[in-house]
């Protein structure tokens, strides 16, 4: 089996051209050892790189594409705390404080994060926003309030709104919603392109396009194998490979499907007030939000299979439905749509990634970011490894371990 899938990440027209950004030379193949090796330059992989030379590691990244070339670049990139499996139903699984502890450590990850973008002026077009959930066919009413009497008791900052407060507050039709703070706005390839920019500063290679095929444990670490037949030891590995499956160490619950999503032109927006970041607690659901540039973004319709061919060919017939679900929750039959596409998206039961130890082999480490929140998970899983490496485990690792799940 090979180390990791192969798939079509996405189709269609983003509105993230990694193209359109200054291109990222590739550093040749490392000629001697490194501390950390990490294979995916995503977003998930810059942020490790650049918290751990920012220690003092060595790091040499490796990618099939250039930098933010994937999954990155048909990112949203909503940067939120909410987690897609909403926390009562999270609570009426593993129970009410184990939920809560989830939750509350994912919005400390996310603020953390807001917080280094900012002190270290990090271009990623960072942009504060509320988030309201609105009532749909997965919580109506009266279950978000109960959602909201749970998030509060958690200690997380959401305020039940009923329709005409949204209404007027927001300019949208009204409808009961959680008005939620502590979230933001991002460009996902300028945060992984700055994020790798700092990493380099500090030493870090980036070496594409590059395909790591087999890791062989030695005396000396991890030997990883190139299928064109080099090879570099590192001490630990981690693997940031985004929807590309490293199917020999994560478990099955972690699974991949078909996620699609529009754009108006720019300077659309605003078409509701204060930009707020919108979701709706329906499944399917979808979600929007505008962007520094005055786009309008909508995403969600996902499908439950994995196939590039098939989710691309569905890319003309989403984008009607989103322009049109778009326009119901905002109240507009007007809206405009510039780009279109559909992309690979990977969910777990809980909501939650996989972060942590590799099972069965010393000194891998897994950073895989499935759930609605990528940018969010990418932070996280740079705290939880980082603090691992440093020889002190995070008090809520296992809450993310990949193998939570029964088998």
């Amino acid at each position: 089996m090979p180390l990791t899938e192969t798939r079509n990440l996405r189709g269609g027209t983003s509105c993230w051209q990694p193209e359109g950004h200054q291109a990222v030379v590739s550093d040749a193949f490392p000629d001697h050892d490194v501390d950390i090796a990490i294979v995916g330059a995503g977003v998930m992989g810059a942020m490790l790189a650049e918290r751990l030379t920012a220690t003092g590691r060595s790091v040499a990244l490796f990618d099939r594409r250039p930098p933010g070339h994937g999954s990155t670049a048909a990112s949203t990139a909503l940067a939120m705390w909410a987690a897609d499996v909403p926390l009562t139903h999270l609570a009426s699984r593993i129970g009410v404080n184990e939920a809560a502890r989830r939750w509350r450590r994912v919005h400390a990850a996310v603020r953390a994060l807001a917080e280094r973008i900012d002190r270290l002026s990090i271009d990623a077009a960072r942009v504060d926003r509320p988030e309201l959930y609105l009532a749909g066919t997965l919580l109506d009413e009266t279950a978000l309030a109960v959602e909201c009497e749970a998030r509060r008791a958690a200690g997380l900052p959401s305020t039940f709104l009923d329709g005409d407060a949204v209404a007027s507050r927001f300019g949208l039709p009204a409808r009961a919603a959680l008005l939620s703070e502590g979230g933001y706005e991002v460009d996902p390839v300028r945060l992984t392109l700055s994020l790798l920019a700092r990493a380099r500063e500090h030493g870090a290679t980036v070496t594409y396009p590059v395909d790591i095929i087999a890791i062989e444990q030695s005396d000396a670490g991890n030997i990883l194998h190139t299928a064109e037949g080099r090879s570099v030891t590192a001490r630990d590995v981690i693997l940031a490979t985004g929807y590309e499956r490293a199917r020999l160490f994560l478990p099955e619950a972690f699974s991949v499907s078909s996620s699609y999503a529009i754009a108006t032109p720019p300077g659309t927006a605003p078409l509701w007030r204060e930009s707020a970041m919108i979701w709706e607690a329906s499944s399917p659901y979808i979600y929007a939000r505008a962007t520094s540039d005055g786009r309008v973004i909508a995403g969600g319709e996902d499908e439950s299979f994995e196939d590039g061919a098939r989710r691309d060919a569905l890319i003309g017939v989403k984008r009607g439905t989103l322009q049109a679900k778009l326009g119901k929750i905002i109240g507009r039959d007007d809206v405009p749509v510039d780009c279109a596409w559909g992309a690979a998206f990977g969910s777990s039961p809980d909501g939650l990634p996989a972060i942590g130890r590799a099972a069965n082999h010393e000194g891998i480490w897994l950073a895989s970011g499935f759930g609605g929140n990528g940018v969010t998970f990418a932070a996280l899983a740079t705290e939880l490894i980082t603090a691992e490496l440093d020889g002190h485990s995070d008090p809520d690792a296992a809450c993310f371990d990949p193998y939570r799940f029964p088998s």
